[in-house]
This record gives C-alpha cells, structure tokens and sequence, in this order.
C-alpha cells in the first residue's frame, strides 16, 4: 500500500485514471439523464455508493483490492453527483435510490444477490436500495453511515468551494475540509485527497446534506432481508457526541449486526484505513 501511496501522491490524476482506465465504465437510465457506473472484477456483485459531494473516487483504495477478493464491484456516481447527470428536485433517498436500483438491475443477473457497501450520504441510499432489494439482498454494509436523523451540529470550520476561488484558496479551502471532516490524520491530507475533494466539490449538484439528516437509514432497517455490518472510525468527526447512540439505535432495530470501529481512523475510513477496511469487509461478508 505504501508504495500505491507515494504513486498517487505523485500524480494524483494520473493515479485515479489508471485505475479507471481498467474499469468498464456503464452508463444507465436516471431521470432525464444518466448514471455513470465503474465496474472491475468478476465474482459476486458489491455495489458500492460513495458520500455527499464525491463519486467513485471516494473508494479509490479499496475498488481493485475488494475485486481481488473475488468480488465484482460496481462503484455508482450517484446521480447529480460525479459524472452522472443532474436528475433534477426534488432531491429524496427514494427517487434516489429508485434510480440506483434500476441500474443494478440493468448491470446484475436477475439470480444473482447483491451486496451493498454505502459511505455516508451513501450509506442512506444504499439503505434504501437494500430495502427494494428484498430477497436479492445478500449483504448490507455500511461505512461513516449518514440516516440517524438530525443532531446537534458540532462547530463548522468547513470552506465553501466555488469555482471563482483562486487555485491557491482552492488548495488551501480542500486541505482545510479534509483536515476538518474527513481524515483523523492531518498528515494524510495529501495530493491526491486534495484532489479528490476538489475535482467532486466543483461538479457536486445534488444536496446530500439534508437527505443525510433524515432517519431513511433507521426506517429502512428493519425490511432488509439479509445481514447487516457497520464499520466506523474511532475518529469520525460526524459522529462526535453521537456515535454511541447510533450504535444503540442500530442494536435496536438489528441485534445481531456486527459493529466495528477503526481505532486512528476519521469519517473517509475506506481511504484512511484502507487495507484494514479492505479486509474486514471482506471478513464481514464472507464470515
């Protein structure tokens, strides 16, 4: 992994285009437009949703590792989101998790199951979807999940980002939102995370902010028709005040799923941590 890194690092577009370039890249129906869909691997399909205000990138060290595992993984640009099409308001978890759905059923076999692995914003979605799934939900996971309704918000260092910021307060307005949100870790605000935030944060058109407040995660709970797993880290800012509550309202509707915390890690665990996200849902999946 740490030679992955210092390549990255180098060349942060470069990287995340290499990467892409070995996906099959699907489009399908959303509203009015499309949705953009990566898809490596062969094997049992892992559709993976990303946070607010990112795209596939938001699972940039985890999409090859995961399909060596023997997974195929379908990584979605939710709509308005990435480069898929702005479908237009209004903006709700079902419409969107509508559009989810029909794509899976556009890229999956009618008889195959389907795991879902959601980040945030994504986890909110992605509980919904798992829900219209029924019987063909094989897995439900989420990371960092959104959808325990609102709480208290904690003091906000955030930085819009606008496109009529100069590069140098771009920069700086990215390193700031990584260093204050997303990563537990100063040091590992790097090029290529400053990258991503940037390259999402001007494209983003969908508003995640308040879907993520709803209680759609917690309401969706208990129709899922397979096993449920939770991974935060320890350092989750969004979380902060919050997370054993989360936890208790999680054990409340669905005793028996595992929960998991990544000690060192912050919100974008799945890129902070990811060999030992990699590899414990993986294990979560599989055990």
């Amino acid at each position: 992994m740490q030679a992955l890194i210092a390549e990255a690092e180098a060349d942060p577009e470069g990287w995340l285009a290499d990467i892409a370039s070995r996906a099959d890249v699907r489009e399908t129906l959303a509203g009015a437009g499309t949705m953009v869909w990566h898809v490596w691997g062969q094997g049992e399909p892992l559709v993976m949703l990303h946070g607010g205000h990112g795209a596939w990138n938001h699972f940039c060290r985890n999409v090859e590792p995961l399909a060596a595992a023997g997974f195929q993984v379908i990584v979605a640009d939710l709509p308005g989101l990435g480069a898929s099409d702005d479908p237009g308001p209004p903006y709700t978890a079902d419409g969107l998790a509508e559009m989810v759905l029909y794509g899976i059923k556009s890229l999956v076999e009618d008889d195959q199951l389907v795991h879902i692995a959601g980040f945030s914003f994504g986890s909110v979605i992605g509980a919904a979807v798992a829900e219209m799934l029924g019987p063909r939900l094989a897995s439900f996971n989420m990371v960092g999940a959104a959808g325990f309704g609102p709480r208290a918000r904690t003091p906000d260092a955030m930085i819009k980002i606008h496109p009529d910021m100069e590069q140098d307060e771009l920069r700086d307005a990215a390193r700031n939102n990584m260093a204050w949100l997303m990563l537990a870790d100063p040091d590992n605000v790097g090029e290529l995370a400053i990258h991503i935030q940037l390259t999402n944060s001007l494209r983003a058109r969908t508003l995640s902010r308040p879907i993520s407040a709803t209680m759609r995660l917690m309401e969706a709970l208990p129709n899922m028709l397979g096993p449920v797993n939770a991974i935060w880290g320890a350092l989750d800012r969004t979380a902060v005040g919050a997370l054993e509550q989360r936890i208790e309202m999680l054990r409340e509707e669905r005793p028996e799923a595992r929960i998991e915390m990544l000690e060192g890690a912050g919100h974008w665990t799945q890129y902070e941590a990811a060999d030992r996200y990699n590899a414990l849902l993986v294990e979560m999946i599989r055990g």
